[in-house]
Protein backbone atom coordinates (compact mmCIF):
# COMPACT_ATOMS: atom_id res chain seq x y z
CA UNK A 1 0.00 0.00 0.00
CA UNK A 2 2.68 2.49 0.81
CA UNK A 3 4.40 1.90 -2.29
CA UNK A 4 1.51 2.52 -3.91
CA UNK A 5 1.12 5.77 -2.46
CA UNK A 6 4.75 6.73 -3.51
CA UNK A 7 3.66 5.84 -7.02
CA UNK A 8 0.60 7.33 -7.09
CA UNK A 9 2.67 10.89 -6.03
CA UNK A 10 5.42 10.28 -7.85
CA UNK A 11 3.20 10.47 -10.90
CA UNK A 12 1.65 13.43 -9.34
CA UNK A 13 4.55 15.41 -9.27
CA UNK A 14 5.62 14.35 -12.64
CA UNK A 15 2.30 15.75 -14.27
CA UNK A 16 2.32 18.74 -12.38
CA UNK A 17 6.67 19.13 -13.44
CA UNK A 18 5.56 18.76 -16.69
CA UNK A 19 2.56 20.82 -16.53
CA UNK A 20 4.85 23.73 -15.33
CA UNK A 21 7.13 23.39 -18.22
CA UNK A 22 4.23 23.32 -20.86
CA UNK A 23 3.35 26.41 -19.40
CA UNK A 24 6.97 27.59 -19.59
CA UNK A 25 6.99 26.66 -23.56
CA UNK A 26 4.02 27.50 -24.60
CA UNK A 27 2.17 30.28 -22.05
CA UNK A 28 2.31 33.16 -24.77
CA UNK A 29 -1.64 33.28 -25.96
CA UNK A 30 -2.28 32.55 -29.28
CA UNK A 31 -5.35 34.80 -29.76
CA UNK A 32 -2.63 37.75 -29.05
CA UNK A 33 -0.54 36.87 -31.73
CA UNK A 34 0.05 39.97 -34.10
CA UNK A 35 -0.13 37.67 -37.84
CA UNK A 36 0.26 40.91 -39.90
CA UNK A 37 0.31 44.70 -40.05
CA UNK A 38 -1.08 46.89 -42.81
CA UNK A 39 1.25 49.04 -44.60
CA UNK A 40 3.61 45.88 -43.62
CA UNK A 41 4.55 43.31 -46.80
CA UNK A 42 7.91 41.53 -45.72
CA UNK A 43 8.49 38.87 -42.87
CA UNK A 44 8.55 39.56 -39.05
CA UNK A 45 11.96 39.26 -37.77
CA UNK A 46 10.34 38.09 -35.17
CA UNK A 47 6.86 37.12 -33.18
CA UNK A 48 4.72 40.09 -31.98
CA UNK A 49 1.72 39.65 -29.58
CA UNK A 50 -0.78 42.51 -28.46
CA UNK A 51 -3.86 43.06 -26.66
CA UNK A 52 -5.11 44.58 -23.36
CA UNK A 53 -4.50 43.32 -19.71
CA UNK A 54 -7.52 43.81 -17.06
CA UNK A 55 -5.63 45.43 -14.09
CA UNK A 56 -9.33 46.03 -12.45
CA UNK A 57 -12.23 44.11 -13.45
CA UNK A 58 -14.81 46.23 -11.35
CA UNK A 59 -14.07 49.20 -13.09
CA UNK A 60 -13.24 47.51 -16.88
CA UNK A 61 -9.83 48.87 -16.33
CA UNK A 62 -7.48 47.89 -18.88
CA UNK A 63 -3.99 48.84 -20.03
CA UNK A 64 -2.82 48.17 -23.59
CA UNK A 65 0.81 46.38 -25.08
CA UNK A 66 2.23 45.46 -27.34
CA UNK A 67 4.89 42.90 -27.29
CA UNK A 68 7.64 42.34 -29.86
CA UNK A 69 9.83 39.36 -29.21
CA UNK A 70 13.78 39.50 -29.61
CA UNK A 71 15.03 38.96 -33.13
CA UNK A 72 18.20 37.11 -31.29
CA UNK A 73 17.08 34.80 -28.40
CA UNK A 74 13.85 35.37 -26.80
CA UNK A 75 14.10 32.90 -24.58
CA UNK A 76 17.31 34.24 -22.67
CA UNK A 77 17.41 38.04 -23.81
CA UNK A 78 16.03 40.96 -21.25
CA UNK A 79 12.61 41.71 -21.43
CA UNK A 80 11.81 45.31 -21.36
CA UNK A 81 9.21 47.61 -20.46
CA UNK A 82 9.39 50.78 -21.81
CA UNK A 83 7.57 53.81 -21.26
CA UNK A 84 6.92 57.56 -23.10
CA UNK A 85 6.26 60.53 -20.62
CA UNK A 86 3.99 63.66 -21.05
CA UNK A 87 2.55 63.01 -19.04
CA UNK A 88 -0.31 61.58 -21.31
CA UNK A 89 1.82 60.12 -24.38
CA UNK A 90 1.82 57.03 -25.73
CA UNK A 91 4.45 54.63 -25.55
CA UNK A 92 3.61 54.02 -29.25
CA UNK A 93 6.00 57.51 -29.74
CA UNK A 94 8.74 55.13 -29.12
CA UNK A 95 7.27 52.18 -31.62
CA UNK A 96 6.76 54.29 -34.60
CA UNK A 97 9.32 56.61 -34.02
CA UNK A 98 12.01 55.40 -31.66
CA UNK A 99 13.10 51.89 -31.69
CA UNK A 100 10.19 49.82 -32.35
CA UNK A 101 10.76 47.05 -35.23
CA UNK A 102 9.66 49.14 -38.51
CA UNK A 103 10.40 52.16 -39.68
CA UNK A 104 7.28 54.60 -41.13
CA UNK A 105 7.06 56.16 -44.44
CA UNK A 106 4.94 58.86 -45.07
CA UNK A 107 1.88 56.94 -47.55
CA UNK A 108 1.13 58.75 -50.77
CA UNK A 109 -1.33 59.97 -51.75
CA UNK A 110 -1.30 62.21 -48.20
CA UNK A 111 -3.42 60.51 -45.49
CA UNK A 112 -3.00 56.95 -46.91
CA UNK A 113 -1.82 54.56 -44.65
CA UNK A 114 2.24 54.52 -44.34
CA UNK A 115 4.61 51.68 -45.65
CA UNK A 116 6.62 50.01 -42.53
CA UNK A 117 9.74 48.43 -43.30
CA UNK A 118 12.31 46.56 -40.72
CA UNK A 119 14.32 48.79 -38.48
CA UNK A 120 17.93 47.63 -38.70
CA UNK A 121 18.17 49.66 -35.17
CA UNK A 122 15.32 48.02 -33.57
CA UNK A 123 15.94 47.27 -29.91
CA UNK A 124 14.29 44.22 -30.37
CA UNK A 125 17.30 43.30 -32.28
CA UNK A 126 18.69 42.24 -28.95
CA UNK A 127 16.36 42.20 -26.12
CA UNK A 128 12.39 41.07 -25.54
CA UNK A 129 10.84 44.64 -25.63
CA UNK A 130 6.42 45.47 -23.95
CA UNK A 131 5.77 48.45 -25.04
CA UNK A 132 3.01 49.68 -22.44
CA UNK A 133 0.19 52.58 -22.55
CA UNK A 134 0.13 53.94 -18.92
CA UNK A 135 -1.29 55.23 -17.53
CA UNK A 136 -4.54 54.25 -18.38
CA UNK A 137 -6.76 56.68 -20.36
CA UNK A 138 -3.89 57.34 -23.05
CA UNK A 139 -2.45 55.74 -26.03
CA UNK A 140 -5.08 52.57 -26.58
CA UNK A 141 -5.37 52.18 -22.92
CA UNK A 142 -8.80 53.07 -21.16
CA UNK A 143 -11.41 51.93 -18.78
CA UNK A 144 -15.14 52.03 -18.59
CA UNK A 145 -15.43 54.46 -14.93
CA UNK A 146 -13.86 57.77 -16.63
CA UNK A 147 -13.06 58.40 -12.97
CA UNK A 148 -9.70 56.22 -13.76
CA UNK A 149 -8.28 58.97 -15.63
CA UNK A 150 -7.74 60.98 -12.13
CA UNK A 151 -4.61 59.71 -11.48
CA UNK A 152 -0.85 60.65 -9.71
CA UNK A 153 2.52 59.23 -10.11
CA UNK A 154 1.73 56.67 -7.19
CA UNK A 155 -1.32 55.13 -8.61
CA UNK A 156 0.16 54.89 -12.14
CA UNK A 157 3.00 53.17 -10.89
CA UNK A 158 0.61 50.77 -8.61
CA UNK A 159 -1.14 49.95 -12.07
CA UNK A 160 1.82 48.94 -14.13
CA UNK A 161 3.39 46.93 -11.31
CA UNK A 162 -0.52 45.35 -11.36
CA UNK A 163 -0.14 45.24 -15.00
CA UNK A 164 3.44 43.05 -14.66
CA UNK A 165 2.31 40.56 -12.60
CA UNK A 166 -0.68 39.59 -14.72
CA UNK A 167 1.20 39.87 -18.04
CA UNK A 168 3.95 37.33 -16.45
CA UNK A 169 0.78 35.10 -15.62
CA UNK A 170 0.39 35.76 -19.22
CA UNK A 171 3.49 35.12 -20.51
CA UNK A 172 5.12 32.79 -18.06
CA UNK A 173 7.90 31.64 -20.05
CA UNK A 174 9.60 35.35 -19.88
CA UNK A 175 9.52 34.89 -15.88
CA UNK A 176 13.35 33.35 -15.44
CA UNK A 177 14.57 36.41 -18.45
CA UNK A 178 16.36 39.37 -16.67
CA UNK A 179 13.87 42.04 -16.68
CA UNK A 180 14.51 46.34 -16.98
CA UNK A 181 12.27 49.05 -17.17
CA UNK A 182 12.76 51.81 -19.70
CA UNK A 183 11.72 55.48 -20.38
CA UNK A 184 12.27 59.15 -21.74
CA UNK A 185 11.10 62.84 -20.47
CA UNK A 186 8.04 62.50 -17.61
CA UNK A 187 9.19 58.58 -17.60
CA UNK A 188 11.83 59.73 -15.35
CA UNK A 189 9.17 59.72 -12.64
CA UNK A 190 7.16 56.52 -14.13
CA UNK A 191 10.31 54.79 -14.65
CA UNK A 192 11.88 54.75 -10.27
CA UNK A 193 8.75 54.80 -8.99
CA UNK A 194 7.56 51.67 -10.56
CA UNK A 195 11.18 49.86 -10.28
CA UNK A 196 9.83 50.53 -6.63
CA UNK A 197 6.99 49.13 -6.63
CA UNK A 198 8.69 45.63 -7.91
CA UNK A 199 11.40 45.91 -5.68
CA UNK A 200 8.81 46.30 -2.58
CA UNK A 201 6.45 43.40 -4.14
CA UNK A 202 9.44 41.31 -4.51
CA UNK A 203 10.36 42.03 -0.92
CA UNK A 204 7.04 41.35 -0.04
CA UNK A 205 7.28 37.70 -1.95
CA UNK A 206 4.49 38.77 -4.12
CA UNK A 207 4.11 35.76 -7.01
CA UNK A 208 5.00 36.14 -9.65
CA UNK A 209 8.42 36.40 -9.11
CA UNK A 210 9.53 39.11 -11.27
CA UNK A 211 13.34 38.52 -12.27
CA UNK A 212 14.51 42.64 -11.91
CA UNK A 213 17.79 43.77 -12.50
CA UNK A 214 17.63 47.64 -13.54
CA UNK A 215 16.10 50.00 -15.36
CA UNK A 216 17.05 52.96 -17.78
CA UNK A 217 16.30 56.61 -18.10
CA UNK A 218 16.75 59.09 -21.06
CA UNK A 219 16.29 63.06 -21.11
CA UNK A 220 13.81 62.59 -17.47
CA UNK A 221 12.70 64.71 -14.99
CA UNK A 222 14.00 64.14 -11.69
CA UNK A 223 14.43 66.99 -9.41
CA UNK A 224 12.03 70.02 -9.60
CA UNK A 225 14.67 72.25 -7.98
CA UNK A 226 17.64 70.77 -10.07
CA UNK A 227 15.73 70.48 -13.35
CA UNK A 228 14.52 73.76 -12.78
CA UNK A 229 18.21 75.07 -11.89
CA UNK A 230 19.84 73.29 -15.48
CA UNK A 231 18.56 75.36 -18.15
CA UNK A 232 20.26 78.47 -17.77
CA UNK A 233 23.74 77.07 -17.74
CA UNK A 234 22.78 74.34 -20.59
CA UNK A 235 21.56 77.39 -22.91
CA UNK A 236 24.75 79.86 -21.71
CA UNK A 237 27.03 77.01 -22.30
CA UNK A 238 25.47 76.03 -25.58
CA UNK A 239 26.18 79.49 -26.95
CA UNK A 240 22.36 79.93 -27.13
CA UNK A 241 22.48 83.28 -24.60
CA UNK A 242 25.39 86.00 -24.52
CA UNK A 243 28.28 86.16 -21.64
CA UNK A 244 25.78 89.69 -20.93
CA UNK A 245 22.48 87.67 -20.78
CA UNK A 246 24.18 84.90 -18.38
CA UNK A 247 25.60 87.99 -16.13
CA UNK A 248 22.56 89.59 -15.71
CA UNK A 249 20.19 86.70 -15.03
CA UNK A 250 22.24 85.40 -12.42
CA UNK A 251 22.65 89.33 -10.99
CA UNK A 252 19.02 89.02 -11.11
CA UNK A 253 18.15 85.84 -9.89
CA UNK A 254 20.89 85.49 -7.04
CA UNK A 255 21.80 82.23 -9.34
CA UNK A 256 18.62 80.86 -8.51
CA UNK A 257 16.45 79.97 -12.01
CA UNK A 258 14.03 77.20 -10.04
CA UNK A 259 11.47 79.27 -8.84
CA UNK A 260 11.61 83.16 -10.07
CA UNK A 261 9.98 85.79 -7.80
CA UNK A 262 11.55 88.54 -8.19
CA UNK A 263 10.32 90.93 -10.76
CA UNK A 264 13.24 91.86 -12.97
CA UNK A 265 14.44 88.15 -12.50
CA UNK A 266 11.01 87.71 -14.27
CA UNK A 267 11.63 90.12 -16.85
CA UNK A 268 15.06 88.89 -17.72
CA UNK A 269 13.77 85.18 -17.87
CA UNK A 270 11.54 86.81 -20.63
CA UNK A 271 13.96 88.46 -22.26
CA UNK A 272 15.76 85.05 -22.90
CA UNK A 273 12.54 83.21 -23.75
CA UNK A 274 12.23 86.06 -26.51
CA UNK A 275 15.45 85.75 -27.91
CA UNK A 276 15.44 81.81 -27.99
CA UNK A 277 11.38 81.79 -29.16
CA UNK A 278 12.69 80.35 -32.72
CA UNK A 279 14.74 77.70 -31.33
CA UNK A 280 13.65 73.48 -31.61
CA UNK A 281 13.96 72.90 -27.71
CA UNK A 282 13.80 69.12 -28.56
CA UNK A 283 17.39 69.47 -30.24
CA UNK A 284 18.72 72.77 -30.72
CA UNK A 285 20.97 71.98 -34.01
CA UNK A 286 17.52 70.80 -35.50
CA UNK A 287 15.47 73.18 -37.98
CA UNK A 288 11.88 73.99 -36.15
CA UNK A 289 9.56 73.77 -39.28
CA UNK A 290 6.22 75.57 -37.91
CA UNK A 291 4.31 78.54 -39.12
CA UNK A 292 5.00 81.87 -37.53
CA UNK A 293 1.16 81.88 -36.60
CA UNK A 294 -0.23 79.05 -34.35
CA UNK A 295 -1.61 76.53 -35.82
CA UNK A 296 -4.54 74.51 -33.97
CA UNK A 297 -4.95 71.02 -33.83
CA UNK A 298 -6.95 69.24 -36.11
CA UNK A 299 -8.66 65.62 -36.18
CA UNK A 300 -6.12 64.21 -39.10
CA UNK A 301 -3.00 66.16 -37.14
CA UNK A 302 -1.59 67.04 -40.83
CA UNK A 303 -0.22 70.33 -39.79
CA UNK A 304 3.59 70.75 -40.37
CA UNK A 305 5.43 70.48 -43.63
CA UNK A 306 8.62 67.91 -43.53
CA UNK A 307 12.01 68.83 -43.52
CA UNK A 308 14.48 68.26 -46.26
CA UNK A 309 18.11 66.13 -46.18
CA UNK A 310 20.57 67.13 -48.79
CA UNK A 311 21.99 64.21 -50.41
CA UNK A 312 24.37 64.70 -53.08
CA UNK A 313 23.11 67.13 -55.98
CA UNK A 314 19.50 66.60 -55.03
CA UNK A 315 17.17 66.89 -51.87
CA UNK A 316 14.44 64.08 -50.38
CA UNK A 317 12.35 64.63 -47.30
CA UNK A 318 13.61 63.15 -44.07
CA UNK A 319 12.45 59.87 -43.19
CA UNK A 320 9.23 60.01 -41.09
CA UNK A 321 11.31 58.59 -37.90
CA UNK A 322 12.83 62.30 -37.98
CA UNK A 323 9.33 64.25 -37.42
CA UNK A 324 10.41 67.09 -35.51
CA UNK A 325 11.20 66.19 -32.80
CA UNK A 326 9.71 64.69 -29.20
CA UNK A 327 6.92 65.65 -26.77
CA UNK A 328 7.59 66.08 -23.52
CA UNK A 329 6.80 67.78 -19.75
CA UNK A 330 8.74 70.13 -18.36
CA UNK A 331 7.93 72.68 -21.29
CA UNK A 332 10.83 74.75 -20.68
CA UNK A 333 9.50 74.35 -16.51
CA UNK A 334 10.47 72.11 -14.00
CA UNK A 335 8.02 69.29 -13.07
CA UNK A 336 6.32 70.85 -9.46
CA UNK A 337 4.38 69.13 -6.82
CA UNK A 338 0.30 68.70 -7.37
CA UNK A 339 -0.85 68.69 -10.66
CA UNK A 340 0.83 68.49 -14.23
CA UNK A 341 -0.72 69.87 -16.74
CA UNK A 342 -0.90 67.73 -20.32
CA UNK A 343 0.60 68.75 -23.63
CA UNK A 344 -2.50 69.90 -24.70
CA UNK A 345 -3.38 71.77 -21.55
CA UNK A 346 0.02 73.91 -21.97
CA UNK A 347 -0.74 75.06 -25.02
CA UNK A 348 -4.62 75.62 -24.90
CA UNK A 349 -5.36 73.34 -28.25
CA UNK A 350 -2.43 74.53 -30.61
CA UNK A 351 0.03 72.17 -31.69
CA UNK A 352 3.05 71.09 -29.97
CA UNK A 353 6.20 73.10 -31.49
CA UNK A 354 8.29 71.31 -34.37
CA UNK A 355 6.27 67.92 -33.79
CA UNK A 356 4.60 66.40 -36.48
CA UNK A 357 2.66 63.38 -35.73
CA UNK A 358 0.59 62.65 -38.91
CA UNK A 359 2.14 58.95 -39.53
CA UNK A 360 1.76 57.52 -36.09
CA UNK A 361 -2.10 59.34 -36.61
CA UNK A 362 -3.18 57.54 -39.10
CA UNK A 363 -1.90 54.37 -39.07
CA UNK A 364 -3.48 53.86 -35.10
CA UNK A 365 -6.77 55.32 -35.85
CA UNK A 366 -7.06 52.83 -39.11
CA UNK A 367 -9.51 50.01 -38.33
CA UNK A 368 -7.77 47.85 -40.29
CA UNK A 369 -4.97 48.29 -38.23
CA UNK A 370 -6.64 48.42 -34.73
CA UNK A 371 -8.58 44.91 -35.95
CA UNK A 372 -4.54 43.47 -36.39
CA UNK A 373 -3.28 44.79 -33.07
CA UNK A 374 -6.19 43.54 -31.21
CA UNK A 375 -6.72 47.17 -30.37
CA UNK A 376 -10.50 48.63 -28.87
CA UNK A 377 -12.01 50.65 -32.42
CA UNK A 378 -12.02 54.62 -32.40
CA UNK A 379 -15.94 53.61 -31.87
CA UNK A 380 -15.53 52.73 -28.68
CA UNK A 381 -12.67 54.31 -27.19
CA UNK A 382 -12.08 57.16 -29.56
CA UNK A 383 -9.07 58.15 -31.70
CA UNK A 384 -5.62 57.21 -30.79
CA UNK A 385 -3.43 60.72 -29.95
CA UNK A 386 0.00 60.89 -29.50
CA UNK A 387 -1.03 62.96 -26.29
CA UNK A 388 -3.99 63.54 -24.84
CA UNK A 389 -5.74 65.66 -22.42
CA UNK A 390 -8.15 62.64 -21.61
CA UNK A 391 -5.95 62.25 -18.00
CA UNK A 392 -5.89 64.51 -15.33
CA UNK A 393 -2.44 63.64 -14.03
CA UNK A 394 -0.81 64.77 -10.47
CA UNK A 395 2.77 64.65 -9.61
CA UNK A 396 2.73 63.26 -6.20
CA UNK A 397 6.13 61.72 -5.93
CA UNK A 398 8.47 64.44 -5.00
CA UNK A 399 11.96 64.30 -6.13
CA UNK A 400 12.67 61.06 -7.68
CA UNK A 401 16.71 61.46 -6.04
CA UNK A 402 15.64 59.49 -2.91
CA UNK A 403 14.14 56.41 -5.01
CA UNK A 404 17.56 56.29 -7.60
CA UNK A 405 19.73 56.53 -3.88
CA UNK A 406 17.65 53.90 -2.64
CA UNK A 407 17.74 51.56 -5.79
CA UNK A 408 21.02 51.58 -7.11
CA UNK A 409 22.16 51.53 -2.72
CA UNK A 410 20.78 47.80 -3.45
CA UNK A 411 22.80 47.48 -6.60
CA UNK A 412 20.15 47.46 -9.01
CA UNK A 413 21.58 48.61 -12.24
CA UNK A 414 20.96 51.86 -13.43
CA UNK A 415 22.03 53.97 -16.91
CA UNK A 416 20.88 58.09 -17.12
CA UNK A 417 21.48 59.10 -20.48
CA UNK A 418 21.12 62.07 -21.98
CA UNK A 419 21.08 63.46 -25.47
CA UNK A 420 23.25 66.89 -25.31
CA UNK A 421 21.92 69.04 -27.34
CA UNK A 422 17.74 68.16 -25.78
CA UNK A 423 16.96 71.98 -24.13
CA UNK A 424 13.64 70.28 -22.55
CA UNK A 425 15.39 68.09 -19.63
CA UNK A 426 19.00 69.32 -19.85
CA UNK A 427 21.83 66.78 -19.37
CA UNK A 428 23.06 69.71 -17.13
CA UNK A 429 20.40 68.68 -14.33
CA UNK A 430 20.95 65.07 -15.06
CA UNK A 431 24.55 65.57 -14.48
CA UNK A 432 24.08 67.11 -11.88
CA UNK A 433 21.83 65.23 -10.04
CA UNK A 434 23.44 61.93 -10.00
CA UNK A 435 26.87 63.06 -9.47
CA UNK A 436 24.71 64.17 -6.43
CA UNK A 437 23.75 60.66 -4.84
CA UNK A 438 27.22 60.95 -3.72
CA UNK A 439 29.05 57.54 -5.35
CA UNK A 440 32.26 57.28 -5.75
CA UNK A 441 33.49 57.66 -9.96
CA UNK A 442 33.99 53.96 -10.71
CA UNK A 443 35.09 55.01 -14.34
CA UNK A 444 36.11 58.62 -15.12
CA UNK A 445 34.60 60.99 -17.59
CA UNK A 446 35.45 59.93 -20.97
CA UNK A 447 34.69 59.14 -24.46
CA UNK A 448 32.61 56.33 -26.07
CA UNK A 449 32.18 54.84 -29.01
CA UNK A 450 30.72 53.13 -32.07
CA UNK A 451 32.51 53.03 -35.33
CA UNK A 452 35.28 54.36 -33.86
CA UNK A 453 33.79 57.61 -33.76
CA UNK A 454 32.94 59.68 -30.42
CA UNK A 455 29.70 58.94 -29.84
CA UNK A 456 29.07 60.43 -26.25
CA UNK A 457 30.55 60.76 -23.20
CA UNK A 458 30.55 58.55 -19.79
CA UNK A 459 30.90 58.66 -16.14
CA UNK A 460 30.45 55.31 -13.97
CA UNK A 461 29.92 55.18 -10.37
CA UNK A 462 29.68 53.01 -7.60
CA UNK A 463 26.69 50.92 -7.55
CA UNK A 464 26.10 50.35 -10.99
CA UNK A 465 25.16 53.82 -11.69
CA UNK A 466 26.15 55.44 -15.39
CA UNK A 467 25.56 58.66 -16.52
CA UNK A 468 26.09 59.38 -20.28
CA UNK A 469 25.48 61.65 -23.33
CA UNK A 470 24.80 60.81 -26.52
CA UNK A 471 26.70 63.33 -28.71
CA UNK A 472 24.56 65.72 -30.90
CA UNK A 473 21.08 63.65 -29.91
CA UNK A 474 17.98 65.68 -28.87
CA UNK A 475 15.19 64.98 -26.19
CA UNK A 476 14.37 61.33 -28.03
CA UNK A 477 18.12 59.75 -28.08
CA UNK A 478 17.09 56.75 -30.29
CA UNK A 479 14.79 59.08 -32.93
CA UNK A 480 18.18 61.31 -33.75
CA UNK A 481 20.80 58.77 -33.17
CA UNK A 482 19.24 55.52 -33.88
CA UNK A 483 22.55 53.20 -34.41
CA UNK A 484 24.34 54.62 -31.46
CA UNK A 485 21.47 54.56 -28.90
CA UNK A 486 20.93 50.46 -30.09
CA UNK A 487 25.03 50.42 -29.52
CA UNK A 488 24.89 51.91 -25.87
CA UNK A 489 21.45 49.80 -24.98
CA UNK A 490 22.80 46.25 -26.07
CA UNK A 491 26.85 47.08 -24.76
CA UNK A 492 25.18 47.36 -21.52
CA UNK A 493 21.70 44.62 -21.48
CA UNK A 494 25.27 42.50 -21.94
CA UNK A 495 27.04 43.87 -19.09
CA UNK A 496 29.80 45.08 -21.29
CA UNK A 497 31.77 48.33 -20.87
CA UNK A 498 29.94 51.06 -22.95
Amino acid sequence: MAKKNYVLHYNLLLISLLAFLFLLTEGAPQSALVTQLPGFNGTFNSKHYAGYVNIDESHGKNLYYYFVESERDPSNDPVVLWLNGGPGCSSFDGFVYEHGPFNFDFGEPSGSLPSLHNNPYSWSKVSNIIYLDSPVGIGLSYSNNKSDYVTGDLKTASDSHTFLLKWFEIYPEFLMNPFYISGESYAGIYVPTLASEVVKGIDAGVKPDINFEGYMVGNGATDDYTDGNALIGFQHGMGLISDQLFEEVNAACNGNFYEPSREECIKIFQKIDLVLSDINIYDILEPCYHSKEPSLITTNSSRLPMSFRKLGETERPLPVRKRMFGRAWPFKAPVKEGRVPTWPEILNGVAVPCTDDRVATVWLNNADVRKAIHAEQTTVIGPWELCTDKIIMYHDSGSMIPYHKNLTARGYRAVIYSGDHDMCVPYTGSALWTRSLGYPIVDEWRPWYVNEQVAGFIQGYANNLIFMTVKGAGHTVPEYKPREALAFYSRWLEGKKI
